[in-house]
């Protein structure tokens, strides 16, 4: 793709992000949230392949359902209300509201699409609608928070946790394990916002973080989960390094990912949920089962080498500069986690 067109998208991507931010009328959102849609279109299609022409349709269609449906939410509230703020809200247009959100986010049970669409994009591409394609649906959720029904919010996210892990279980895509990933941490951080914004703030950033630094160093060589494996002569610092962050995501002790995890359990049980907590921490563990295979499949099986392939770790690896440093941030930060609570 041309460089400038490509600069054009990111940038056209980034300023929608920050419209439905920044925004507090409903129209100038729903436009942020329309820009930022036909933004990353092109980048789902340009890799000009079938599956990849089926991702960009399932998106476009998903998103503009969504997004109709905000606006017909803004709406009606508008006509109830008189007002066009979004802190001003009725309970017909706040369920209305929640659903349209989970569908932009690929939560449970509205996440039939994710999978697929990121399994028909390029892992940089899958990158971005993990992570930045994010962020405006959960900043109309903060900005709505106060309007909320707590019990439907623990309810999607009980559920987007329960899918997230049941289903990534049988998968040997890596992108289809990424997007089940996705879908579990959805539901922990809709429990989040259920709980306290300031958790959600700190759940946001550890799950990006993670998904970054997951990301990052297979997105030129890994497309199932036996091309894991045979990454190892490449270079094995990095797939060891990598397999520590998967099991960052899973959430296991006493890497970073338990950080969310832990404090949301706190929330949950200073509020009397102890059976939601417990729920909730059960439907982590398909999660860390499908991780901890990974790690196994990749590091404890080797497959046939030849010649060649022994000395692969003597060549350049084009990997960027930052993985190091986001790896390190996703294994290393849970001693920081009265700092980071106390901030956020």
């Amino acid at each position: 793709m041309n460089p400038l067109i490509w600069f054009t998208l990111v940038m056209s991507l980034t300023t929608s992000t920050i419209i439905t931010m920044s925004s507090n009328h409903w129209l100038l959102a729903w436009l942020g949230l329309e820009l930022n849609t036909l933004s990353i279109l092109p980048m789902i299609i340009k890799s000009h392949h079938p599956r990849a022409t089926e991702a960009t349709t399932k998106y476009f269609l998903i998103q503009a359902t969504a997004a109709t449906l905000i606006l017909l939410a803004s709406i009606t509230n508008t006509w109830q209300t008189g007002q066009w703020t979004i802190s001003h809200m009725t309970p017909t247009t706040t369920l209305l509201t929640t659903t349209a959100i989970m569908l932009k986010l690929g939560a449970a049970p509205m996440h039939l699409w994710y999978p697929q669409v990121l399994q028909g994009t390029t892992m940089t591409t899958a990158l971005a609608i993990s992570t930045w394609q994010k962020l405006a649906p959960l900043t109309l959720l903060y900005m709505t928070q106060h309007a909320l029904n707590p019990t439907i919010l623990l309810t999607l996210g009980l559920s987007s946790a329960l899918v997230g892990g049941w289903a990534g279980l049988n998968q040997t895509q890596a992108r289809m394990i990424m997007a089940f990933s996705s879908i579990a941490h959805m539901g922990w951080l809709l429990t989040a916002i259920a709980l306290s914004p300031s958790l959600t703030t700190l759940t946001m950033l550890t799950y990006m973080t993670m998904t970054i630094a997951t990301f990052m160093p297979i997105t030129t060589t890994t497309k199932t989960i036996t091309d894991l494996g045979t990454t190892w002569p490449l270079s094995p610092p990095t797939l060891a390094a990598t397999m520590i962050t998967l099991m960052s995501l899973g959430g296991l002790p006493p890497l970073t990912g338990f950080m969310p995890k832990w404090l949301i359990l706190k929330e949950l049980s200073a509020m009397g949920l102890t059976m939601f907590a417990t729920l909730i921490l059960i439907t982590s563990l398909p999660s860390l089962f499908f991780y901890i295979r990974l790690a196994y499949l990749t590091l404890l099986t080797t497959p046939p080498t030849t010649t060649n392939t022994e000395h692969k770790w003597r060549f350049n690896l084009n990997q960027p500069a930052h993985t190091a440093l986001m790896i390190m941030t996703t294994t290393l930060m849970l001693p920081l986690t009265p700092a980071l609570y106390t901030t956020t």
